[in-house]
């Protein structure tokens, strides 16, 4: 499995909008300008997370974005699974059904079942909260 730049572009996003979180809206620009992403590709993917209230945006002045709630409350595999749609380590396992029709008698299902669940929990176990103070908590080289 590998997380696209559209994954992490999401969650860094999402990291510079807790870093920025004073409950004002913050330009689009703003954010570009800091995470030197452009403003179409960035806008595309606020607009993702707009759709499913992981952000608040306003237009016109004073507009921009903003956290719909506390920094702890967003799990870093939410973000980056609503921007890559599927992290599922095998095509077999993407989707509400398996996609192989051999799902029944896979001897390996287990095994990929058992690897989605460890990334999901891992995922899951950061919050944009706990990935805020990581830098900090980092030892010096």
């Amino acid at each position: 499995m590998m997380i696209s730049t559209k994954g992490r572009y999401a969650l860094r996003v999402m990291l510079d909008l807790a870093d920025h979180n004073t409950g004002d809206y913050i330009p689009l620009k703003d954010i570009a300008k800091r995470q030197e992403i452009s403003v179409k590709y960035l806008e595309n993917i606020l607009a993702s997370l707009s759709r499913v209230d992981l952000v608040d945006a306003t237009r016109g002045k004073g507009g921009g974005y903003r956290l719909s709630k506390p920094p702890a409350e967003y799990p870093a595999g939410e973000i980056i699974r609503l921007a890559e749609g599927s992290l599922a380590s095998v095509a077999c396992l993407k989707g509400s059904k398996h996609g192989c029709e051999k799902a029944d008698q896979c001897r390996a299902l287990p095994l990929w079942q058992g690897l989605d669940k460890v990334v999901y929990d891992y995922l899951n176990s950061y919050s944009l909260a706990d990935l805020q103070h990581l830098e900090e908590d980092a030892p010096a080289e």
